[in-house]
């Protein structure tokens, strides 16, 4: 998709304070002084069987880059792709109610939507959150000596095609769901309650090492990913070892072709877990070394499901965004 927008021309106003340009989580508008909108959206198709969950995952996913720029978010419209005929309206009643059960938890007010005959059953939604310009948290501000955050377990590619393969036990299909419903709002809270934050993304279908690649060339730095300190779900480790890959895999270490290295310590399954893409995965975090440790105890404390340092920023290496050592 990036590579559609490339020569794509635009207008702008100069009341755009993130467009495009960077690629960034989600566009911001200024609309007063102290106060933009952020704006996004996202949708896809199932990861996992049940509706309700389902609805709850793909709301989580899509309220999580108001999150990843530091906002709040407000306002939501739901998407909703129905196959003619092929789905049971009490199936689209429990979608919809995970997804406003979803915002409710997010306090952020479900105002309508759009609903079009598809294919294929897609569901997700367009939020629009508020943040104070001067606090925003751009891909493109990453530090060199900066730390990185990462605040969920990676995996859930891998495990959610196993899932759809038969292949996942109920204990684990019911722990990474978990983990894609849980919104990322305790862990931006917890952030901007810290200070010190340079640069923020979070971890969805490019994987972490597309993600944190991306901020690094927005940045003009190099990042650095600490394998051995990554958070990931021990089944998808024991799937990986066993030949599991999705195909976003492939198309991840495509986007980031040439720009990355791998250390020859590195176990290839942890290299493998970097480029898996993620649905509703955690914010990555970069923070400055003096608030590493403050982060860590804030994120616990709200409870966050990972707290793991997983990395640092390194002055720019010619053309490398991405070191995994």
């Amino acid at each position: 998709m990036h590579e559609a927008l490339d020569g794509l021309k635009i207008w702008q106003s100069p009341e755009v304070i993130e467009g495009i340009d960077t690629f960034d989580d989600a566009g911001i508008y200024r609309i007063a002084d102290g106060t933009a909108l952020v704006q996004t959206v996202d949708f896809f198709t199932p990861v996992v069987d049940d509706p309700y969950a389902f609805g709850q995952v793909a709301t989580a996913n899509a309220l999580s880059d108001v999150y990843a720029m530091g906002g709040r978010p407000v306002t939501a419209l739901n998407i909703l792709c129905v196959p003619a005929g092929d789905l049971p309206l009490p199936d689209l009643h429990r979608i919809l109610q995970g997804g406003a059960d979803k915002l409710k938890e997010a306090e952020c007010s479900l105002l309508g939507g759009h609903t079009v005959i598809d294919k294929e059953l897609k569901f997700g939604c367009s939020i629009t959150g508020l943040i104070d310009p001067a606090r925003v948290w751009s891909n493109a501000g990453a530090k060199a000596g900066h730390r990185l955050v990462l605040t969920k377990f990676l995996g859930t590619g891998i495990l959610c095609s196993a899932l759809k393969q038969g292949k996942l036990d109920a204990e684990t299909i019911g722990e990474v769901t978990r983990s894609m419903a849980t919104l990322n709002r305790a862990a931006c809270e917890a952030a901007k309650t810290v200070g010190g934050i340079s640069a923020a993304t979070d971890v969805t279908g490019f994987g972490l090492a597309g993600h944190a690649g991306q901020m690094a060339k927005a940045s003009g730095v190099t990042i650095r990913l600490d394998a051995a300190a990554l958070p990931i779900f021990p089944n998808a480790i024991a799937l990986a070892k066993g030949g599991l890959k999705t195909r976003g895999d492939k198309t991840n270490r495509a986007f980031l072709k040439g720009r990355w290295e791998t250390a020859k310590s590195v176990e290839p399954v942890l290299e493998d877990l970097c480029f898996d893409p993620q649905t509703s995965g955690g914010l990555l975090l970069v923070v400055a070394p003096d608030r590493v440790d403050a982060l860590v105890a804030t994120l616990k404390s709200a409870k966050v499901l990972a707290t793991a340092v997983v990395g640092d920023v390194l002055p720019r290496e010619g053309s490398l965004d991405l070191k995994i050592g």
